[in-house]
């Protein structure tokens, strides 16, 4: 069976999501969690995608990143595999691979769901029972959304930015945002099209990803079922 392209358009945010390879362990200690993510940093300003959020847990990571061409974030998800493998590997004294399969993704509606993909992704170690508040875990974007701390790899979304004038106004927002409730289903729709490869978004975002695939995308790869949607079409 052929595979299908990973939905990817320049300028439209992705929901990423990596696991390690029979869900075994990707980072072993502060070490690694920092490595990882100044390996990130650098792909990031090499491939021309900001990251918005991201959460690195014990054996997969979350990101959100906005790619400046259609091919961005797969070349950053490459280069951050070999390096990071490589230096796994080195510092452990193992080889062979280290994440499961390809990683899996979702296009975002920035609309209304960009701040609900964020607060996902600086929530899940909340979820997972790792942490009581998302302040207290070191590895995630939080520490600059909701508290204003620096830090390099993130590049807020004008969604967050539009939360505030200040930067303390804006993290404040957003920490109510991530104390309040979940935004109807928004993170089971998050997680499924995460899995599935799909959308988040409205049908008039379906149909806008769906135009811009076609057009950019070979002629072998179009079909009216390219893309399949997270709600149906009204």
């Amino acid at each position: 069976m052929a595979r299908w392209p990973r939905l990817a358009l320049p300028g439209v945010p992705l929901h990423i999501t990596q696991r390690g390879n029979n869900r075994s362990t990707t980072f072993s200690d502060a070490t690694d969690f920092l490595r990882y993510r100044e390996f990130l940093l650098h792909a990031s300003r090499e491939e021309r995608c900001e990251v918005h959020a991201y959460a690195l847990m014990s054996n997969h990571v979350h990101l959100l990143v906005t790619p400046s061409d259609a091919h961005g974030v797969s070349r950053l998800m490459q280069q951050l595999g070999r390096v990071y493998v490589r230096y796994f590997n080195a510092r452990y004294h193992r080889s062979g691979t280290l994440w499961e399969g390809r990683f899996k993704s979702a296009l975002i509606d920035t609309s209304r769901y960009l701040l609900a993909c964020t607060r996902y992704i600086d929530l899940n170690p909340v979820r997972a029972g790792i942490t009581r508040s998302p302040e207290d875990y070191p590895w995630s974007s939080y520490g600059r959304l909701g508290l204003a701390h620096e830090d390099p790899v993130v590049m807020p979304h004008a969604a967050y930015v539009a939360l505030g004038r200040t930067p303390t106004h804006r993290a404040r927002e957003y920490r109510l945002l991530c104390g309040g409730p979940t935004v109807d289903d928004a993170e089971d729709r998050i997680r499924r099209a995460t899995l599935g490869g799909s959308t988040v978004g409205s049908p008039a975002f379906d149909i806008s990803c769906q135009t811009m695939l076609i057009c950019s995308s070979p002629a072998r790869w179009v079909r009216s079922d390219a893309i399949r949607c997270s709600s149906p079409l009204k």
